[in-house]
């Protein structure tokens, strides 16, 4: 993790378009031009679900080392949903849930503290996601995250999701569309591309999504397409 870390973390901030008027980006007209060119893209995005764990090496690894760079790549073709639960488990208590994780207590504050994010900044989402995943501790990396990606967002607030009803059925909803899965899940990271998981899709997503989604996408591919990105070995939960 201590690569992920370094290189990676520095990567996503240097190569994240952000959105905002005092950026250079913005300045220099580089966002027009980008709006340009997405607004050329008239086929449907390519849809990638991910169903993970916060704490799991695996969904880290995939979630890092291959999601993120390759929505930065392919954001104009690509739409991105996640779903942090995986293999916990939820027991109804009166009117509100009890989750027990794989990873234990702290895996399941990381699903919570990143399913609030999700609601509270969904335009930052996968950013501030991306940045608690690459760091060291996903649980104490959340704060300084959500503060580099989302300046104007109160962490008290997205803790207030967490230990709230709000955030309690956000997670029992997690439960639901995992546990609704066709086929079932059987491990961590699940994959389903357009809201279709096979074995075929899967082991080309972990080897490289860059290429699956390019492939996929009917529209006229993006020049990034044709530059390609090396297969990465992954492991599972």
């Amino acid at each position: 993790m201590h690569v992920l870390k370094s290189a990676l973390a520095l990567a996503c901030l240097a190569l994240l378009v952000y959105e905002g008027a005092s950026s250079p980006a913005n300045r220099c007209g580089v966002l027009g031009q980008c709006e340009q060119v997405n607004s050329s893209r008239s086929a449907d995005p390519v849809t990638v679900s991910l169903y993970y764990e916060s704490l799991c090496p695996g969904c880290r690894q995939f979630l890092v080392l291959q999601l993120m760079p390759t929505f930065i790549m392919l954001n104009d073709i690509m739409s991105v949903e996640l779903f942090p639960y995986g293999n916990a488990e939820e027991k109804q208590v009166g009117d509100k849930y009890e989750f027990t994780c794989q990873h234990g207590p702290d895996e399941c504050l990381g699903n919570m503290i990143e399913t609030c994010v999700m609601k509270k900044v969904p335009s930052a989402a996968v950013p501030v996601i991306y940045c608690m995943e690459a760091a060291e501790n996903v649980v104490k990396a959340a704060e300084s995250c959500l503060a580099v990606f989302s300046p104007e967002t109160s962490f008290g607030d997205i803790m207030a999701c967490v230990n709230g009803n709000e955030g309690n059925q956000l997670m029992h909803e997690n439960a639901k569309k995992t546990a609704a899965l066709q086929p079932p899940h059987q491990y961590v990271p699940w994959v389903t591309i357009n809201g279709e998981h096979t074995e075929e899709l899967q082991q080309k997503a972990m080897n490289s999504l860059f290429l699956l989604v390019c492939s996929l996408y009917k529209g006229e591919a993006p020049p990034g397409c044709k530059l390609g990105q090396k297969a990465v070995k992954t492991s599972y939960c």
